[in-house]
């Protein structure tokens, strides 16, 4: 089954656009696959502001949130797995949703704790 979390993130940013508020999204910068501007990032965490005016070429995919801006200047291309965000809101009112943190992305399924072991069946009579 595919995850619920980038339906509501797109559905919560069209909400926050059509209202004219500010989206932003609160990534965790841990992310080994996550590409930000690291000079931004604060305590493991960053926060991106997400209007159309301050970006360009936004995709809100089912794996991946990318888009270009620019940072101190810099134009750089920042890609946020959607594993890692954490919050999307809007700057004015806080209004949006608050992501449970998963400890496992859904690319990485859990290793196997023990191999399986041979079943264990016996004749009843």
């Amino acid at each position: 089954m595919t995850s619920l979390k980038p339906y509501l993130i797109r559905s919560i940013y069209e909400w926050i656009i059509d209202n004219e508020l500010t989206p932003y999204l609160l990534v965790n910068a841990e992310n080994t696959r996550a590409v930000l501007p690291l000079k931004l990032i604060e305590d493991g965490k960053i926060i991106l502001n997400i209007k159309p005016q301050a970006i360009q070429g936004l995709d809100l995919g089912n794996t991946d949130i990318q888009f270009n801006a620019r940072f101190s200047g810099k134009p750089m291309g920042i890609v946020v797995p959607v594993s890692a965000v954490m919050a999307i809101y809007a700057k004015e009112n806080g209004k949006g949703m608050i992501f449970d943190q998963e400890e496992l992305t859904d690319e990485n399924p859990p290793p196997d704790s023990k191999p399986p072991s041979r079943p264990n069946l016996r004749i009843v009579k």
